[in-house]
Order: structure tokens, then sequence, then C-alpha cells
């Protein structure tokens, strides 16, 4: 059964600025921008720009896209649910039904790139690299009554390679993704390291017959790539809380995409918690309940990691007793840092989030808090 979010909870989620939109005057923005001009140059092709809103229907953001009954990415610990129907999208691709859709009538020769970038929601781990609403692009180019393959495919990886990270090396391993047929993980290498930078293939036959077109008739290339991620390669950044952020040391390198200098930044403090929680609780489902306890505190979580899971069949008698663990739950051994990217936070402050962080993640019965 799924859980929705409360109303409190989807107006919060709808007030997260899209840094992507054009007028936004940000690195996010000016990376889509690159990406786009490099296809369009590679190709000539008219370009079409979807913007729709984040609430999608349950069938167009995975049946429509060949996602099976049971994956478990439809489970509402990780997606966020409106209604047994209803979702706010947790990829740009959920667009795409609704543009293959407009093109049945399409009888001329057709040949053109559709670029759905936006916010995405996603409950999700805490870490430098991750939130919980990243920005993403789709990619599609669409063509009626000629080929593409997997040469075409290349080509645009290179192109979104080159308008990212300027000159470098990069690579492709299959990945399987429900829409796609030839699936690939798109790797660069950055200072000796590969690393993520998107994902593609061929759009699945089935994808397009589900729209009602003939895929004897019809063609396309699809790539999903994160905006955040490649922002934060290209100016060299290694915390995606600085994209967001309102020190003016900062922020004031985010208008454009040239390397970013470091700021000094503020010391973090740990704090380590014993919780009682579901024994199979886990990362992403703990970050999101400690996003939502810190409320707009959030962003002065810079890492959430699980240390160490012990179900209640693994402990002595004597702690299951003082933890008072019930069959289905384990202590869950838990580190937070807290760092601001402004201030230095005081002892009592790293106490009082810690607090609520606790409050909101132990289930059992016994409460251990710290005085602030």
């Amino acid at each position: 059964m799924h859980t929705y979010l409360s109303l409190s909870a989807l107006q919060s989620a709808l007030t997260v600025p899209d840094l992507s939109a054009p007028d936004s005057g940000h690195a996010v923005s000016a990376m889509l921008a690159s990406v786009t001009e490099a296809l369009t140059q590679l190709w000539a092709l008219p370009v079409v720009e979807h913007r729709p809103s984040p609430l999608v229907s349950v069938r167009d953001n995975y049946d429509r896209l060949g996602f099976s009954p049971d994956d478990v990415t439809r489970d509402s610990r990780y997606s966020r649910h409106i209604s047994p129907t209803v979702m706010l999208r947790s990829h740009t691709s959920a667009g795409m039904p609704a543009v293959l859709d407009t093109l049945q009538p399409e009888l001329r020769r057709y040949d053109t790139l559709h670029v759905l970038p936006g916010l995405v929601y996603r409950r999700d781990a805490v870490d430098r690299t991750h939130v919980g609403t990243p920005h993403q692009v789709d990619l599609w180019r669409l063509r009626s009554r000629g080929l593409l393959g997997v040469p075409d495919l290349n080509e645009m990886l290179g192109a979104v390679v080159e308008a990212v990270l300027p000159g470098a090396r990069w690579r492709t391993t299959p990945s399987t993704h429900p829409y796609t047929t030839a699936g690939v993980q798109l790797d660069v290498e950055l200072n000796g390291e590969w690393l993520e930078l998107a994902e593609a293939g061929l759009v699945a036959a089935s994808v397009l017959r589900a729209s009602g077109l003939d895929p004897r008739r019809w063609y396309g290339l699809a790539l999903g790539m994160g905006l955040d991620r490649a922002v934060m390669l290209r100016k060299g950044m290694d915390d995606i809380r600085l994209l967001r952020s309102t020190d003016p040391r900062i922020s004031g390198q985010l208008n454009d995409l040239n390397p970013y200098n470091p700021v000094s930044t503020m010391p973090p403090m740990r704090r380590d918690l014993s919780l009682v929680c579901a024994d199979d609780v886990d990362a992403e489902v703990l970050g999101d309940a400690a996003r939502s306890a810190l409320g707009l505190d959030a962003d002065i979580l810079a890492d959430l990691a699980v240390l160490e899971v012990t179900p209640a069949s693994a402990l002595p008698a004597g702690a299951v007793l003082r933890l008072g663990l019930q069959p289905g739950q384990a202590n869950i051994l838990l580190r937070l840092t807290l760092q601001s990217l402004e201030r230095t936070l005081t002892s009592t402050e790293a106490n009082e989030l810690r607090n609520r962080v606790y409050v909101a993640l132990h289930e059992g019965p016994t409460m251990e808090l710290i005085t602030v």
C-alpha cells in the first residue's frame, strides 16, 4: 500500500525553485543550454523544449515507459505519491509518453530533438552528491521515415560529453533501462577517476507502440542526465548543497560554467545516533525522513551514514530488552554530519538538530535525547 504526501509536504515540494529555468541565470540553466546547443549544432535539427507539470500520472511515470508492476522504484519509500493515480515525477522521462502521443497524426518526414528539463522528486540518501529534488534533463531525438541506430547514439554521447566536460575521455558500459534497447551508462574520466554522467539508449519499440507509433516507421534516441551532477563536474564542486547557497561568495560563482573557486568552509559537527527502526529500513528512507524533520534546516545536514544495522535476532537478550526491540526491528547506528555553508554551528544547535532527527527516526519506546 502506498503512503501519500500531505498537503503541506506537496506544497513544500512544489515551491523548490527550478534552477534549470531560462530566467534563473543559474549555472544549471547554462549547462542545459550548452548541451542543447551542442546537439543542435551536431544535427541541425529543430528543438522543442517541454516543461510540463511535475504532477504526472503513475501510468506515465512507470507503465507507459515499460517499468514492471513490481519494480522497487514504485514503492512509496522511494517515490512521492499524491494519490493512487498521481505522483510527483521521479524522472523527467515521465513527460515523454504525452509527447509521443502528439506525434500520432504526423504523416510527413519528422526529425526533432525533444528536451524535457526540470526538477524530479525522490526519497534519496543524504550525502554531498545527492538531494531529494535534483534537476534532470531528458533528450529524445525522434525520427520517422529514417533509421536511428547505435552509431547515432554514440555521436550523441560524444556531443554531450564535449558540452559538459570539453576534451574529457568517455566510455560506455551496458545498462538496462525499461524504455530503451542497446542501453548504456555514459562515464567520463575526471582526475583519473571514471564517473557516471548519463544513461542512454535506443527508444524501445514497445514505448513507441504504446503511443500508437509504428516502430517500423518511427525511431528514437533517448538520453537522461542529472544537471546538478553535470554542473558539479564542470565547475569542480564537491557538495551539491553549494548549488543553492545564498552566501554571496558562492552564489556569485553560480551564474556561469567557469571553474569554482572554493571558499573557506565551516567546520562540520558529527553526532552518532542509536535508533530502533524497522529491520528493512535503508539510507534513502532515513535520509528523506531526516530532511523532512529538519524542514528549513535540512541543508545543514551534509551527510547521513548508516554505520551498522543489527536485527533483534542478532542482539543479546539484555540489549533487546533495554532497547525495547520488537520482532521485525533492528538497532541502527547512524552518523549525522552537520555543516552550515554560511556559519559555524554551536554545539547547542547541533544537539538540537540531532534531537529532531532522532525523534523523527526512532521507533523505540525510550528516547535518548541530548540536553540542549
